[in-house]
């Protein structure tokens, strides 16, 4: 094959592969316009380079905008971390004296007569002294993280876009079981690709944590506790 046939081959075969607007071949000519290249039969998305708008296997094409819709799945991440630290000391002191002294009496004859009771004996007095103490001190400190998935439900999507979730999550291992309850609402832009959210972006956020079975059982209050402690009667 000579020299011009080499070129001619080249130059066929770049102007099926590559747009032709502009653009010129190892050989040096112009790829002729109208050529298509092997990405439209692969049905790759189209580009635009120079004055041609054709297919391209350098293309990526845009992900399409994604919609939510009620009742879809969202996966929260939880991760709170709770820190309370109280300090309380009340001191109350009351001292009180009275003397009492009864100078005049009555006394009844019959049912319509009332007269003067003389006090033959003196008259009588009540005298006394009180003094009370009363002292109280407090001191808490409790320290709790709770971290977590859950998946949620789409309850609702409000005119503005926000997102409201609801989901239950239950653990059941032996005798402990674990129920977590969450609801809140996030923004849609916080929610991401994958469909995760952090519960940090929601808000009104209610997470409710129950437990129960020994561990609990352990160190959980009997109702005659609670109700002392509630009310306090002594």
């Amino acid at each position: 094959m000579d020299l011009a046939s080499a070129e001619d081959a080249t130059s066929s075969l770049w102007g099926r592969v590559l747009p032709p607007a502009g653009l010129v071949a190892p050989t040096g000519r112009p790829i002729a316009q109208g050529q298509r290249g092997f990405n439209q039969q692969l049905g790759y998305g189209s580009v635009a380079v120079g004055n041609y708008a054709g297919p391209g296997w350098w293309h990526v094409a845009s992900t399409p905008e994604r919609q939510l819709r009620i009742n879809d799945r969202i996966l929260v991440r939880v991760d709170e971390l709770f820190s309370v630290s109280l300090e309380g000391e009340m001191q109350s002191r009351k001292d009180a004296q009275y003397s009492a002294v009864l100078t005049d009496w009555i006394r009844l004859i019959g049912l319509k007569t009332i007269k003067p009771a003389p006090q033959s004996d003196g008259d009588p007095t009540v005298g006394g002294t009180l003094k009370q103490l009363f002292r109280a001190e407090g001191d808490m400190s409790t320290k709790e993280s709770l971290a977590l998935n859950i998946t949620c439900t789409v309850a609702d999507i409000r005119p503005n876009g926000d997102v409201v979730l609801e989901g239950h999550k239950q653990i059941q291992v032996n005798d402990e079981s674990w129920q977590v309850s969450l609801s809140g609402v996030c923004r849609y832009q916080d929610i991401g690709p994958d469909n995760t959210v952090l519960s940090k972006h929601i808000a009104n956020l209610i997470i409710q944590k129950r437990d129960s079975g020994h561990v609990r059982d352990s160190y959980k209050r009997g109702w005659l506790s609670r109700w002392i402690d509630e009310w306090s009667p002594f």
